[in-house]
């Protein structure tokens, strides 16, 4: 069969079908995508489910730096050399991921441009995003940091409406996602809930005045540690 031409190439067709260096993975809850340590060989995008990306210091603290969805590529790092995995991949829900290998990566993004325009498009997304979680970690408080990632978890300021919180994502994964304790976190979602920013119904609602509080800096916010 001929290869089909640049301008007929679909990236999402791509990454949806097993080929050449490709494999469609399923992974159940709670199961490891890859653990820190582990060789780096290959990348994933995600087609269904939600992924957690989590670090161990030397010291056994753990933190979850990511919770990644559909649509979004993990595990990039064998593209910049990285031996070893710097992080633990972990399925939050039932998952369907892709793999590919360094080397099929590398092949599609040379041969593709619209796969490498797709590509290119989510690196600096996901650095962009990285920029803005270390300016919010170092200046903001922990109960601003919270308002902020259930906004970003809800998918607040993308097309459509806003999306219910999974029930997956409890008190102690955003804890460790904003750098405070368990404690602190049911404090602010109680504070919130009681001032009708957020509901709970099996998951978690956030509302618009949640967003408000936060573009405006109201006094509820602006509480320190």
């Amino acid at each position: 069969m001929a290869k089909p031409s640049k301008d007929t190439f679909d990236p999402q067709h791509f990454l949806g079908k097993v080929g050449a260096g490709k494999a469609i993975l399923t992974f159940r809850k709670n199961q490891h995508v890859f653990q820190q340590g582990d060789a780096a060989d290959s990348v994933f995008y995600i087609q269904s489910g939600k992924v957690k990306l989590t670090v161990v210091s030397e010291q056994g603290k753990e933190a979850v730096v990511a919770i990644l969805e559909p649509g979004q590529f993990f595990g990039e790092g064998c593209m910049n050399g990285h031996p070893l995995r710097i992080a633990t991949t972990t399925a939050m829900e039932d998952c369907v991921i892709t793999s590919i290998t360094k080397e099929a990566m590398m092949s599609a993004i040379r041969e593709e441009p619209k796969f490498s325009q797709l590509f290119i498009s989510y690196l600096l997304t996901r650095n962009s995003r990285i920029e803005e979680d270390l300016i919010d970690q170092l200046f903001n408080s922990s109960e601003r940091r919270l308002a902020r990632l259930l906004l970003l978890l809800a998918n607040f300021g993308k097309e459509g409406s806003p999306e219910p919180i999974s029930a997956s994502i409890n008190q102690e994964t955003l804890a460790e996602m904003i750098g405070t304790t368990r404690s602190r976190v049911s404090y602010f979602m109680n504070k919130f809930r009681r001032l009708g920013l957020i509901s709970y119904n099996g998951h978690i609602e956030v509302h618009n005045s949640l967003l408000s509080a936060v573009l405006h800096e109201k006094p509820v916010l602006r509480e320190r540690d």
